[in-house]
């Protein structure tokens, strides 16, 4: 799974992760240390498989429970309509 932000969405890193802005609506949102090194590993072309085995290791999270929580972002981040289709 290859995810990218659609254009007119840009991103700033702060001290507590990252925030989304769609330059569009004015929306923004605030992604946790977690959510952005999963959006970032995606970003990068890594699969969900792989972005859930990387979330569990550096955050020391149960495997299982990571690929729900990457799954959770993506569908997230669909409904938003920040990523493309």
């Amino acid at each position: 799974m290859n995810l990218r932000l659609r254009p007119g969405v840009s991103t700033a890193d702060t001290a507590y992760g990252t925030v989304l802005l769609d330059e569009r609506t004015g929306d923004y949102w605030q992604l946790n240390p977690t959510a952005a090194r999963v959006v970032a590993l995606l970003g990068d072309g890594a699969g969900a498989a792989r972005a859930a085995a990387a979330l569990a290791e550096e955050f020391d999270v149960d495997p299982a429970q990571a690929m729900l929580d990457v799954t959770a972002l993506v569908d997230q981040l669909r409904a938003a309509r920040l990523v493309t289709p």
